[in-house]
């Protein structure tokens, strides 16, 4: 892949236009880092992170590289207010918001110099966005791992209607894991694209190895979106989720369906390795997924698969 500037890359000062997602239990310093380091944009996940927690890992990434990295902050993030004020304090250049209102902290984090591009799941949101003021917008179709749209577009009917309606810099995600789903989704009029899946099943990655060997045994079909009651969120069709669906063909009852998600499924699932009553976010793009593989080996695939992808002469 040409190395050549585009508005992503320059945005963010990083050599190709591959952002790496915020993915909770996965996206901790090691990940950020190798991420920056190979030339893309390494994100910590504060979603999952107690602040202290997230202080550590940033202060850890700024010792591991001197490539630009950033946060990803679900605005739902009940300790929202003391996240956003380790991030300044720690001189964060940016930030990945998702899960809420854009306007927010936009602009008190443009103020002190930091970059700012909100996560959606439609048109209408990414228009949103751009009213807002941020610097960059993604659009992630519904076949994303983890909390997802309640529209279930797809990311190649999203992407071309964003960027029709919309003027900032685009990154598309939801379904990338290999460079010719990268070049398509540029064809398509994206910037540049957010990846999560394929760096889950990432040695430096935080989650649990039984997680990552179970991400490289999925098939097509072994993931499914549920939960739309109460957050939509597309997981690993398992013993828990076995349960969910026992509650949804009982009657639908929205309390059942919150007490049986309980406090750190979650982290139960992909940080500690239960496989069967843990909640296991992966996206639909797991089926191709097929080995668990250093940062930098992930890298030298996406962008030689990249360059071998060629458009048909009609």
């Amino acid at each position: 892949m040409q190395t050549s500037q585009n508005r992503i890359t320059e945005l963010f000062n990083i050599q190709y236009p591959i952002i790496q997602a915020g993915m909770i239990w996965h996206s901790g310093w090691k990940l950020a880092s190798a991420v920056s380091n190979c030339g893309g944009l390494g994100i910590i996940g504060a979603g999952s992170m107690y602040p202290d927690i997230l202080r550590e890992n940033i202060q850890k990434c700024k010792l591991a590289t001197d490539k630009p990295f950033g946060v990803n902050v679900p605005m739902l993030y009940p300790n929202l207010e003391e996240i956003i004020q380790i991030i300044l304090e720690e001189g964060v250049k940016i930030v990945f918001t998702s899960a809420g209102n854009p306007k927010t902290y936009t602009e008190t984090l443009q103020k002190e110099g930091i970059k700012v591009a909100h996560v959606v799941s439609s048109t209408k949101f990414a228009v949103k966005c751009e009213e807002a003021g941020v610097d960059a917008v993604v659009a992630e179709g519904f076949e994303a791992g983890g909390h997802n749209g309640r529209d279930e577009t797809t990311t190649f009917c999203l992407i071309p209607n964003v960027k029709n309606h919309i003027s900032k810099p685009l990154i598309a995600a939801g379904g990338i894991a290999l460079g010719s789903q990268m070049k398509a989704a540029m064809l398509l009029g994206a910037d540049g694209v957010q990846i999560g899946s394929r760096f889950a099943a990432t040695l430096e990655a935080s989650a649990h190895d039984n997680w990552k060997k179970k991400i490289t045994e999925l098939n097509e079909g072994d993931t499914h979106l549920t939960l739309k009651e109460l957050a939509p969120v597309r997981m690993v069709k398992n013993r828990f989720f076995g349960e969910l669906e026992y509650i949804y063909q009982s009657g639908r009852d929205k309390e059942a369906l919150i007490a049986s998600l309980g406090r750190a499924r979650a982290k139960r699932g992909m940080f500690e390795g239960d496989m069967e009553d843990g909640e296991l976010e992966i996206g639909q793009v797991s089926a191709l997924i097929n080995d668990i593989l250093p940062v930098e080996t992930v890298f030298t695939n996406l962008l030689k698969e990249f360059e071998a992808a060629k458009v048909p002469v009609l």
